[in-house]
């Protein structure tokens, strides 16, 4: 068990997925910070000086945080974006090497017009002569009666 363990976990696409979390984290952390530090604030200069952050509303003894939930789908939608950018560079890139990779590969000569012509009537002098050799008669060995 232990061996499969260790199989597993050197496959490529486990170590891939662990370094894709690990950098998402990060990625995201920045993020957070972009929309917490910059973006938040630009859009509360825009909307007369609100802070999403400290948007309640207190209902008895309950305080609902909304502006923390406008604040975290501001967040995703920042997040998502990015990485749709990130994705569409990357497809970008790998859309241009291999363009890249086809246009090395060696293009067949083009035929001259009279080349193609010479083929055409080679080949058709060629049926002709198979034609012609089905037609001639077979030679008949002497054992065989001349007909009468």
């Amino acid at each position: 068990m232990i061996k499969e363990f260790k199989e597993f976990i050197k496959r490529g696409n486990v170590m891939d997925l662990a370094v894709g979390v690990i950098v998402g984290g990060a990625f995201s952390s920045i993020v957070t910070s972009l929309v917490n530090n910059i973006l938040t604030p630009i859009l509360g200069i825009f909307l007369g000086g609100i802070d999403f952050s400290g948007l309640s509303i207190n209902i008895k003894d309950a305080t609902i945080n909304y502006g923390l939930f406008i604040q975290s789908i501001i967040d995703f939608l920042i997040l998502a974006f990015c990485i749709f950018i990130l994705i569409k560079v990357l497809n970008k890139l790998m859309s241009v090497g291999k363009k890249e990779m086809k246009e090395e590969a060696p293009k067949p000569p083009i035929k001259k017009e009279e080349v193609i012509l010479l083929e055409e009537i080679r080949d058709l002098l060629s049926k002709k002569d198979t034609k012609a050799v089905k037609k001639t008669p077979k030679k008949r060995d002497s054992k065989e009666k001349a007909p009468k």
